[in-house]
């Protein structure tokens, strides 16, 4: 087998392979012995006509490609293999010539990855931005939340609970229809009605109104959007929120209870720092992200965009099957998104090139890092999933398998190197091997959550 190597450009390496006639020849007669008894030849019992009758009824070159088929992933196995290729997908085949076999395998081999000067990486932490008045917003809700509703005989009013009968039509379609439905009477609350908040300000118990109203451009019905909508609306009866008083008495009532309202004050302030920190740190770490991607210097071959493009396609039939990926109900979501499989992989290519661009740097930073996970880390993070509602034997049963266990290194990885590069963007000394700093779970924090006051 005479190979040559030729390495183009997007990792990729072309292996021109010229086969040996006796190769070709063994292999034309082990095709014959597996055809042979499949083929029917006049005066021949099945598998006992000679090869040279075999291949005068088939066509010699019908008993090559049968000889082919399992000779070109032999030799092409062999070629990768003799050059040393560390190859990431499939390759692509091509047989340019039969009179010698020659083969022609684009190999898509390992990206090659420079980031550049990145431990220079030095970027400006933003601040943390806090709303002055969310305190007092969160306040609010904490007592509208614990408000009693009473029964009032006048106009409906901003902040009230009203009962109503309501339906929409669009061009003679009804679009909406709810009988006894319970609302409050909030323009944020009502942004999936528009129009109605405006109308009941003011209406009564026992009123009747039919009014036109215009549907915004972003309508969650991309048909109805920008059209006039038709509503009938029934106000059935008001109620009142009676909201508790701001003092101390209220406050030992909230959550857990608070000895004083300076103390359930002081817990909200410290909630909303945290969160206006973690943001901070979020924008923080997107930044550099950004930044490191971007300085680096990336080649990868296209079959990663492609695969990519498989996983964003399966991702979103999941979602909108509720977990199903087969091709029908791929099928029945493209009907759905009034679009082909290639024209939705032609939207979804830019952000899989990035998502590949970005996964690879920050693997390349994690090796270059040292940035590693034992199996000791692993069972740490699965104690460390452990929490009130959810038992270490749940735990186990979920992540205990080996792609649970796989999965929980992938993630522990990527914070570690997320931690490392906000280091790097901070101008911090690494920390010493086996102590890096990882932020907490999803479900530490959901325990440290479900610990504290509702202040949202």
């Amino acid at each position: 087998m005479n190979v040559t190597a030729e390495r183009i450009p997007d990792s990729q390496v072309v292996l021109t392979i010229e086969v040996e006639p006796e190769r070709v020849e063994q292999s034309m007669q082990q095709a014959y012995r597996r055809v042979a008894p499949r083929i029917r030849v006049p005066g021949f019992r099945p598998g006992k006509a000679p090869r040279a009758i075999l291949e005068r009824h088939v066509g010699r070159e019908a008993l090559l490609h049968e000889a082919l088929d399992k000779l070109v992933p032999e030799v092409v196995e062999e070629a990768i293999k003799s050059e040393s290729l560390e190859m990431v997908d499939a390759p692509d085949l091509e047989i340019t010539s039969l009179e010698p076999v020659v083969i022609k395998a684009t190999v898509p081999v390992r990206p090659t990855i420079d980031l550049g000067d990145y431990r220079s990486l030095r970027l400006e932490a933003p601040d943390a931005e806090i709303d002055e008045d969310e305190a007092q917003r969160t306040l609010d809700q904490l007592r509208r939340r614990n408000a009693d509703i009473e029964p009032v005989e006048r106009p409906v009013q901003e902040g009230d609970r009203v009962r109503v009968s309501i339906t929409g039509t669009v061009d003679d379609e009804q679009v909406l229809t709810q009988d006894n439905a319970d609302l409050t009477v909030r323009a944020e609350a009502l942004t999936s009605v528009p129009g109605v908040y405006d109308r009941l300000l003011g209406m009564s118990a026992g009123e009747l109104a039919e009014f036109e109203a215009t549907l915004p451009d972003d309508y969650s019905r991309g048909d109805l959007a920008g059209k006039s909508i038709h509503y009938t609306l029934t106000v059935l009866d008001v109620k009142e929120e009676k909201l508790p008083e701001l003092d101390d008495e209220f406050a030992k009532e909230v959550g857990e209870g608070f000895d004083s309202l300076e103390a359930l004050k002081e817990r909200i302030d410290s909630d909303i720092r945290a969160r206006a920190d973690e943001e901070a740190r979020r924008k923080l770490q997107e930044l550099a992200v950004d930044t490191l991607v971007g300085q680096a210097t990336v080649e990868y071959p296209p079959q990663m965009v492609e695969r990519e493009i498989d996983h964003m396609i399966r991702d979103i039939t999941r979602q909108v099957s509720g977990g199903a990926d087969d091709r029908r109900t791929m099928e029945r979501f493209l009907i759905a998104a009034g679009r082909s499989e290639e024209q939705l992989r032609e939207e979804f290519r830019p952000s899989a090139a990035e998502r590949v661009k970005r996964t690879l740097v920050l693997s390349q930073l994690a090796e270059n890092e040292g940035i590693s996970v034992t199996p000791e880390d692993i069972e740490a993070e699965l104690d460390a999933l452990t929490g009130p509602n959810v038992s270490a034997a749940q735990v186990r049963q979920v992540f205990g398998t080996a792609a649970g266990r796989e999965m929980i290194e992938r993630n522990l990885r990527s914070r570690r190197t997320l931690e490392r590069l906000i280091q790097l963007a901070r101008g911090e000394e690494p920390p010493a091997a086996g102590e890096a700093e990882v932020p907490a779970t999803d479900t530490e924090n959901k325990d440290e959550e479900a610990a504290a006051p509702a202040t949202e």
